[in-house]
């Protein structure tokens, strides 16, 4: 009998072994692929310069991907920037001042709006926000726009995110000890600089490291940012003009013009560089919170 669950306990391990390394396989084959499908394109002329030119003329032969990798870290960036603050501040309310009848509320809430198809976003960014730009935002500042724009993108992709930054906030905060917490009142502090100087301050490398998985989540996004960034391949020189991140391109063009030499190739040389950076700032991401896991337990 003993031998038996010896067994099988080894066969789950062995089990459990083999599905890990599948999946560790798949990224690299992933990886491997889309540097094969990139190769065409990088013996034409290198990665510098595809990054550093912004002719994007495929009928011509010419592929610079600086539009679309300014269109990306814009939006991202516009994106991080509105939706940290809110989040942070929710978050600290939610673990340091709310009371236990606000969570049970506010937390399915956050799980809905995590849950929501991203298109969701797309359509009421095109109903609600790209009006509110057109009309509203842009006339105050004296410009005239159609309200697709880069700015749309960062406030949509900001809502998009900020559900996966709040849950992340308050998992990190509650692995501060009461302890702490009752040693700051104690002393004198109030509640507001307990969370400022003892919470948030403890917990500031799982905040990197959250926002570093925000900006990966927002790197991606795709169907929402194309609805309501204009799709305008040119460098942004407003936020009140349109751009076109890396995942739009692919979105909108892949199987459309293949016939075009290297077309393909490119496409892919931007989904490879998009898979570079996501990879890295996860595993960034994942080093730091395994760091600040050790640090508190």
């Amino acid at each position: 009998m003993e031998n038996k669950r010896i067994l099988k306990d080894k066969i789950a391990q062995g089990t459990m072994g083999v599905l890990t390394l599948v999946s560790a396989l798949l990224v690299a084959v992933l990886a491997v692929g889309l540097y094969l499908k990139s190769l065409p394109i990088l013996e034409t002329a290198s990665l510098y310069e595809l990054l550093s030119s912004d002719d994007w003329l495929p009928s011509q032969g010419k592929f610079g991907l600086l539009p679309f990798v300014a269109g990306s870290a814009t939006i991202t960036f516009l994106a991080i920037a509105f939706a940290l603050p809110i989040s942070l501040l929710s978050s600290v309310y939610l673990t340091e001042f709310a009371h236990s009848k606000i969570k049970q509320y506010v937390f399915p809430v956050l799980d809905i709006l995590a849950g929501l198809p991203s298109v969701i976003y797309g359509v009421w960014g095109t109903l609600i926000v790209v009006p509110l730009i057109s009309k509203t935002v842009a006339p105050f500042f004296g410009v005239e726009t159609s309200g697709y724009t880069a700015l749309a993108g960062g406030v949509v992709l900001g809502i998009m995110v900020l559900p996966l930054l709040i849950s992340l906030f308050v998992e990190i905060f509650g692995t501060v000890s009461a302890d702490l917490r009752i040693a700051s009142i104690a002393l004198g502090a109030t509640r507001w600089q307990t969370s400022w100087h003892v919470v948030l301050r403890k917990t500031f490398p799982g905040i990197v490291a959250s926002v570093v998985l925000a900006i990966t989540r927002a790197l991606g996004e795709t169907i929402a940012v194309l609805m309501v960034c204009g799709c305008v391949v040119k460098m942004p020189n407003s936020l009140f003009e349109g751009v076109y991140p890396i995942p739009a391109l692919i979105a909108n063009n892949y199987g459309e013009m293949l016939s075009i030499p290297l077309y393909e190739s490119a496409l892919m040389l931007g989904a490879l560089m998009l898979f570079a950076v996501v990879f890295f700032f996860n595993l960034i991401a994942r080093i730091t919170l395994r760091h600040l896991e050790n640090k508190n337990s």
